[in-house]
């Protein structure tokens, strides 16, 4: 089983004490590539420096909408930097994390709004994929990714909505990141959904350190987990595990464009 995590924060202290080791298991696995998303500005150079000593490693740069208070009208200057600096560079993947969370305390939407289209902006300009944070606010991404038409599309992580929202980032050219959330027996919507996706239209995912899947109750979640995540989802697919892991190899490779 050949397996691509598309969704990770291995840069977090969660890891401090094994990050390695956690890499090297998780390719004893058949993990082969795990992509690490940069959250706010001060942590891109810890996620760069791990890309670019961890052969497995590749990096996406983003202002994540949850981490709103941290961001500074000059980091969208600086993110621009980085992406230009970076042009072309095989361990560059994508921009993200990025979206809207509405289900936070109070969220600023318009400030969450302003950040998310100017990061899609640059995405449609340096020509990257976006990997997206979406809770409780599909429609608004929706909509601001129909205005843009980007042309390398991305990913909908941690997808847990309905199928009618599937079905609008599918024909937007994106992919469904699935992980440790469609693992658990009460996420009926998510396990309703899964049956109606085409494998054409799924990667896989972590969040590691976060959404450990069912396998690993109260665990720091990790790439380690994504043989037994990717067995359970293909289960309740209704499909062999080496097919679903199969499909969501390929796609994730043509996402981003690897060989």
């Amino acid at each position: 089983m050949r397996l691509i995590d598309t969704h990770t924060h291995l840069d977090f202290d969660d890891f401090d004490a094994d990050r390695h080791a956690v890499l090297a298991r998780s390719a004893s696995l058949g993990v082969e590539r795990v992509i690490v998303l940069g959250v706010n500005a001060a942590n891109w150079p810890r996620v760069w420096q791990l890309a670019t000593t961890e052969p497995s490693v590749h990096a996406a740069l983003g202002l994540h909408p949850v981490f709103l208070r941290d961001h500074r009208d000059e980091h969208l200057a600086e993110l621009r930097g980085w992406l230009e600096r970076l042009r072309g560079h095989d361990k560059l993947c994508a921009i993200g994390e990025i979206g809207l969370d509405y289900y936070i305390e109070n969220p600023d939407r318009d400030g969450q709004q302003r950040w998310l289209e100017a990061q899609l902006d640059l995405a449609a300009e340096f020509e990257l994929p976006v990997l997206l944070h979406v809770r409780r606010a599909h429609a608004p991404v929706i909509a601001a990714l129909k205005q843009r038409k980007l042309p390398r599309a991305g990913v909908a992580h941690a997808f847990s909505g309905s199928w009618e929202e599937a079905r609008e980032y599918i024909r937007l050219g994106f992919r469904l990141g699935l992980g440790g959330a469609g693992t658990w027996p009460q996420a009926h919507r998510m396990h309703r959904v899964l049956k109606e996706l085409p494998l054409e239209s799924i990667v896989l995912e972590t969040d590691a350190p976060d959404i450990a899947p069912a396998s690993h109750p109260g665990m720091r979640n990790s790439p380690e987990h994504l043989p037994a995540i990717c067995r359970t989802l293909a289960e309740l697919r209704g499909v062999e595990a080496e097919e679903f892991a199969a499909a969501a190899y390929r796609n994730s490779l043509e996402l981003f464009g690897w060989n």
